[in-house]
């Protein structure tokens, strides 16, 4: 995020914040995960193929006996998705979409052919997808963004670690998406959040938040 807690400028064309040192920390982190979740809103705005893009990290993958890049997931209320963007039509991996349930017959019309569709609830409930990809394997959820899908899965409580990487510049516009939104957040000032790391990274600093138990030191 920018230092004023921006994800985003207003412009249509997508903001860069990080820097490529960063991008291929990002990239390592992908590749040592199960899965990697985006909301409908980026898959539509930024279009994200979300594979991890190193070769050696993709045939380190295979010689585990894992896909060359970690399965995908999206999660959407109005199935309002292209079937053709890149995080469907990219990469040789399993995608996931899990839809509100008055748009499953819908979704699954639209999507079926390129992604195995599930009922999420009514509205989409993370504690049932949640429990529904460890129920398939996945035990390292990567959740990218954006801003919608960190306000939901920080406010329920379901995330041990934030990464949180700081850009050294402000976006000064509150049409811009913010970090986070409003709501009800576990982590205040009676409950602070434990600092696990500081980090510079070229222009940009890393913070690694522990938010639970069942955090990582990795």
């Amino acid at each position: 995020m920018s230092i004023d807690g921006y994800l985003d400028d207003a412009a249509d064309q997508r903001l860069l914040l990080s820097n490529d040192a960063d991008f291929d920390r990002v990239d390592a982190v992908r590749a040592g995960c199960d899965a990697i979740l985006v909301g409908a809103t980026t898959v539509r705005q930024d279009n994200p193929r979300l594979l991890v893009r190193s070769p050696e990290r993709r045939a380190e993958r295979v010689a585990q006996g894992l896909h060359p890049t970690p399965l995908k997931v999206t999660l959407t209320s109005s199935c309002e998705l292209d079937p053709g963007a890149r995080f469907f039509a990219v990469g040789d991996v399993d995608k996931l979409v899990y839809c509100a349930t008055p748009s499953l017959g819908r979704a699954v019309a639209r999507l079926g052919a390129v992604a195995t569709v599930v009922d999420g609830g009514h509205p989409v409930d993370l504690c049932r997808v949640s429990a529904d990809l460890h129920r398939r394997g996945v035990r390292r959820l990567m959740v990218e963004g954006g801003g919608s899908m960190h306000t939901q899965f920080l406010t329920a409580g379901l995330v041990d670690e934030l990464q949180l990487v700081v850009a050294p510049f402000f976006v000064g516009d509150s049409r811009a998406p913010r970090f986070v939104g409003d709501g009800a957040f576990p982590w205040g000032p009676k409950r602070r959040a434990v600092l696990a790391e500081v980090r510079q990274i070229d222009d940009v600093v890393l913070l690694r938040y522990q938010l639970s138990d069942r955090f990582s030191a990795a």
